[in-house]
């Protein structure tokens, strides 16, 4: 025992190794920015979903996915005028992806613009072969606005609440 002690000791490092940390993270372990970004939406921290998105679009590029995320981001932090202009890059991105397309119409129900919104809420509906009970009640809503304007016109003590319902769909709510 006292010889193991008295030894010399050996160097932790093998011969030409970096003591330093690895500079470069491993790709495959790393978290998709986008899940993390709806995780955070649900939790209403609207701004780190946002921050994710854009690491998002960092890891995958600007697809249509990424840029309604930012937009429904923006949205929910009352940035309409990015949310709007994010959703229609979307659109212009993939004219089917029907998420980017029932968010512009909640958009444009918040900036008061209900008949280009009952339009995008209509063409929503119809690429998603009417399955979404979401869409199809923001539809009925910006319908019935249109038919009688004064219906369910929100003061201006009230205004309309997004929420999310499964991945990258959301209802517009009008919050007492």
């Amino acid at each position: 025992m006292l010889l193991t002690a008295c030894a010399e000791p050996e160097p932790l490092l093998g011969d030409g190794a970096d003591p330093f940390a690895p500079t470069g993270a491993v790709r495959g372990d790393s978290v998709d920015g986008l899940i993390v970004g709806h995780r955070l939406m649900e939790a209403g921290q609207f701004e780190l979903a946002l921050k994710a998105y854009y690491r998002a679009a960092g890891e995958t590029g600007l697809n249509a996915d990424v840029l309604s995320a930012i937009g429904s981001a923006n949205l929910r932090l009352g940035r309409l005028g990015q949310s709007e202009r994010m959703l229609r890059e979307a659109i212009e991105t993939d004219q089917r992806f029907v998420p980017a397309w029932n968010n512009l119409g909640v958009v444009l129900m918040e900036t008061g613009r209900v008949g280009e919104a009952s339009r995008v809420f209509q063409t929503a509906f119809a690429l998603d072969s009417g399955n979404s009970d979401e869409i199809r009640e923001n539809l009925r809503r910006a319908l019935a606005q249109i038919d009688n304007p004064n219906y369910d016109t929100p003061k201006q003590d009230e205004a309309f609440d997004l929420v999310r319902r499964g991945t990258g769909r959301y209802l517009l709510l009008q919050t007492p």
